[in-house]
């Protein structure tokens, strides 16, 4: 897939992964990776430089955590409110943005 697709959609990707659960770096990667049967793959270098602005951007907060089989703490991020308006509203952008763009195709 060209990876260009991905930057474009990278924020609501990652809005998405933290939705339902707070997540860790790697179980992002991991997860959207699964999610999209092997279709979107990032890797640190493009998700943490992404996770840091949403962070400041204040849609995310992240917080240092063990994690239960031992090892460094890891920094795990959660949803904020503003994260979950943030996700709704780019979710019904990108309805329209795919819907036109069916139509435009005829697919």
């Amino acid at each position: 897939m060209d990876s260009n697709l991905l930057k474009g959609h990278l924020d609501l990707i990652l809005l998405a992964a933290l939705e339902h659960e707070s997540k860790y770096g790697g179980q992002m990667i991991s997860e959207v990776h699964e999610r999209t049967q092997g279709a979107f793959q990032f890797k640190e270098g493009s998700l943490y430089p992404a996770l840091h602005r949403m962070e400041k951007a204040g849609w995310i907060e992240g917080e240092f955590r063990q994690l239960p089989r031992g090892g460094s703490a890891v920094r795990f991020y959660t949803l904020t409110d503003s994260g979950q308006r943030t996700l709704r509203e780019k979710r019904e952008a990108y309805r329209e943005f795919s819907g036109a763009v069916r139509t435009l195709l005829g697919v």
